[in-house]
């Protein structure tokens, strides 16, 4: 109890029939039961978070909230109204305007600093006739794709926010951004928290709108060519080959996909480094089937969400794990470039689709790609990519996967037909067995098998296994100081998110970015300014 304001707060776990966790009368008269309260004596009440429990044959809902006595909550300020203009403060370049380029944008704002965003792709609108032209008819434009693009590959690939790290008052940040621009909150209080690929567009559209409020500049069609350099120091970049942006620091933040930055970081003589990643396939179940494995129902319900499910295991030495499930998902072509086959999945907002898929992959460590090693540090990349290639030119030139049932896969025999499919492009049979490489298809084979073991029902025939799952992350690093997030051997290049292997989703990714965004403050304020024209 606080003597000045006569307030007492709990935070208690209580449990909820699934048509009872958002109805705020049965949290209510729940919280009160358990803290042997009247009701009326409860001034405020705050869902702090909440998780599905279907551990047993009767799902429920756990919620932890905070019960207040004596006071009403009070509510942190808005994020948004603190920050102050840009414009005339020193510039940042930031390449890349997915959430770690996006995010550092935002905080560099926040630090008095002005952000100058500069993207290959398209703007979001502009950007879904790009995922038109390959849905349905094959057409991969290498600059605006479901990678490239604003707001990166987690703006048209389902928008899930869940992240591992343990830095909450970092996340909480990231999170209240995101509510502030137009999501949800329910964001900040479910245990896996999700946006949905009809919504992000608007909300990335509003994080763009807020940077060049504030006196950001963000420009697409912007493909950064060449950097320039002067005595081991970044001083800008290169754009389409002649446009030349410089700036106090360049925030690297290109994302999983862009080969052609690592290759010219390597021209360039910049250490990058070769780091382990993962590859295989994406599987695909019926919604209502995973509904039943994990619900033990015959139908979920309307309280109940997609049913989702994560799993792993060991085969010779690596992990077979699934990966980024989507439950009420669709399956989608996320190539790069022509002549490549690579699937991904993704959610709308109501996880509404017939469909659940995931990604189930196998952990790649760089000894395992020693048929590779001619290529130095780019083995991985290669690797990745003769897999893809492979994929493609099994096929008729489009964009049609190469699947089969998932019963075929483990037996290792051409499907003669397939179940439906979510996957707009189309499916054809195919010997995954054969186009995967060895050591992959066989870990996958037994890890499927085990899954189907630990899950009864998933093993089924009626499940799509799609080729090729191979966008988990980048096979390489660009190395940095852990504590100034600085390249070592360049002054002035701050590597950044996922392409440069310190991030794995939207959330960890913002956070990256609002890390890299005070190394680079610290930085400037140092006094390290650029050098003169050259």
């Amino acid at each position: 109890m606080d003597p000045k304001k006569n307030t007492v707060t709990y935070e208690i776990d209580i449990k909820l029939l699934p048509a009872e966790a958002k109805d705020e009368t049965a949290i209510r008269r729940k919280a009160a039961n358990k803290l042997k309260l009247r009701e009326e004596q409860i001034q405020d009440l705050r869902v702090l978070r909440r998780s599905v429990d279907a551990r047993s044959s009767q799902p429920v809902f756990l919620l932890r909230v905070a019960v207040y006595v004596g006071e009403k909550y009070q509510a942190e300020p808005a994020l948004l109204p603190q920050l102050k203009p840009v414009a005339g403060r020193p510039s940042v370049l930031i390449v890349g305007a997915g959430p770690a380029g996006y995010f550092a944008a935002l905080e560099l704002i926040e630090q008095g600093l002005k952000p100058i965003v500069l993207d290959r792709g398209t703007d979001v609108q502009t950007r879904r006739r790009d995922l038109r032209a390959i849905q349905q008819f094959g057409q991969v434009n290498p600059h605006s794709n479901y990678c490239f693009g604003e707001g990166g590959a987690g703006t048209y690939s389902d928008g899930k926010l869940y992240t591992r790290s343990h830095k909450r008052g970092t996340i909480d940040k990231a999170m209240q951004l995101l509510v502030e621009h137009g999501a949800s909150s329910e964001i900040l209080i479910d245990a896996h928290p999700h946006i949905g690929s009809n919504k992000l567009p608007n909300i990335v559209a509003n994080i763009r709108a807020t940077i060049e409020h504030y006196g950001g500049e963000v420009h697409f069609g912007s493909y950064v060519t060449d950097f320039i350099l002067h005595q081991g120091r970044m001083l800008g970049v290169v754009v389409n080959e002649n446009q030349e942006y410089r700036g106090e620091a360049v925030i690297l933040a290109t994302g999983h996909s862009a080969r052609d930055i690592y290759y010219l970081l390597h021209r360039h003589q910049i250490a990058i480094e070769a780091k382990p990643f993962a590859l295989g396939v994406r599987i695909e179940h019926s919604q209502q089937l995973i509904d039943r494995i994990q619900y033990h129902l015959p139908d979920r319900g309307e309280h109940l969400p997609a049913a989702s499910y994560k799993l792993v295991t060991q085969v010779a030495g690596r992990g077979v794990f699934s990966f980024c499930m989507c439950p009420g998902g669709l399956v989608v072509p996320a190539a790069t470039a022509p002549g490549e086959i690579v699937v991904n999945g993704m959610s709308l907002s109501r996880r509404d689709s017939p469909y659940a898929n995931s990604g189930t992959v196998v952990a790649i460590e760089v000894e395992d790609l020693l048929p590779f090693a001619q290529h130095g540090v780019f083995a991985g990349l290669e690797f990745q990519r003769s897999v893809e290639q492979a994929m493609f030119n099994f096929g008729d030139g489009s964009q049609k996967a190469p699947a089969q049932r998932l019963t075929d896969f483990v037996k290792g025999k051409i499907s003669s037909t397939l179940p439906d499919s979510s996957y707009i492009p189309g499916l054809v049979p195919a010997p995954l067995h054969e186009l995967l490489p060895a050591a992959i298809y066989n870990r996958l084979k037994q890890g499927v098998a085990d899954f189907g073991r630990k899950m009864k029902g998933y093993y089924t025939e009626e499940a799509n296994v799609i080729g090729t799952e191979s966008r988990t992350s980048s096979p390489i690093r660009i190395p940095r100081n852990a504590e100034t997030y600085m390249h070592d051997g360049v002054q002035g290049l701050f590597p950044c998110g996922e392409g440069a292997g310190y991030a794995g989703g939207i959330i960890s990714a913002a956070m990256d970015g609002q890390n890299v965004a005070k190394g680079v403050k610290v930085f400037v304020g140092n006094g390290k300014k650029i050098t003169p024209q050259i």
